[in-house]
């Protein structure tokens, strides 16, 4: 296998942590962001302990800037980008009634805002490269709607469309550039603590401990996906507990 370069958005825990070490085990060397320095701290830490590469840069993706420079790193460090994966994400959820505007803001800028500033930073670069890979993670709630989950699902429904616009227009290019869209359903992650309705964050709690598959699980699938030739592209994933209706 060639050695890849990676960034990884949302990569402090859950799905970006687990990717991320599943990556560097792998042989391929990483860019890690988030908001947390200590976390991203620790999980350079392990990868190097483990005889792997990675570095980080404390990223907010709802800053362009912050993006970009995430970018920088991984072309300052490693003279290239073969992988982005966008990660970061929050779930919300609630009811419409309730009118929590906040929330409906925060999804809208992490979840759709994110992915978009991961391809404006790093699209350059992989034309330039001819060759280049995006991840970007979406949900099971990007492909049907369910009670309290109408913002939630619209921001990953928008992942997907957004993600199938940049794979024809980069097949349309020749860039040999591939998108893969990634749709968990329940995950073993962060993901519930975001939830500021009582209601919905009791019941979604539940059902995650009843559910939920380790993240591990995905990253397996993320790694077949980035492991394929150059000529392949696996364009979207879609993997739940088999116990999640």
């Amino acid at each position: 296998m060639t050695k890849k370069v990676v960034v990884i958005t949302g990569a402090s825990s859950g799905i970006g942590e687990a990717t991320a070490k599943k990556l560097a085990a792998a042989g391929n060397q990483l860019v890690l962001g988030a908001r947390r320095e200590s976390r991203l701290q620790e999980i350079v830490a392990a990868i190097e302990q483990a005889g792997g590469e990675a570095v980080y840069a404390v990223t907010d993706v709802t800053s362009s800037d912050s993006v970009k420079a995430l970018a920088q790193k991984a072309v300052d460090t490693y003279g290239r980008i073969d992988v982005w994966m966008s990660n970061a994400g929050l779930m919300p959820q609630s009811e419409l009634i309730q009118g929590r505007t906040e929330d409906w803001d925060q999804m809208i800028d992490v979840n759709i805002k994110g992915v978009l500033y991961g391809i404006a930073a790093a699209l350059p670069i992989m034309r330039a490269q001819k060759s280049g890979q995006f991840i970007n993670t979406a949900s099971v709630a990007g492909h049907a709607v369910h009670p309290a989950s109408s913002v939630y699902s619209a921001t990953k429904y928008a992942v997907r469309a957004i993600s199938e616009g940049l794979r024809q227009e980069e097949a349309i290019a020749g860039s040999n550039v591939r998108v893969t869209v990634v749709s968990p359903g329940m995950v073993a992650t962060e993901l519930t603590n975001h939830i500021t309705d009582a209601a919905t964050k009791d019941r979604l709690e539940h059902a995650w401990a009843d559910n939920a598959i380790s993240p591990e699980e995905i990253a397996d699938s993320i790694l077949f996906a980035v492991n394929l030739p150059e000529n392949t592209s696996m364009n979207e994933l879609v993997i739940r507990p088999t116990s999640q209706k």
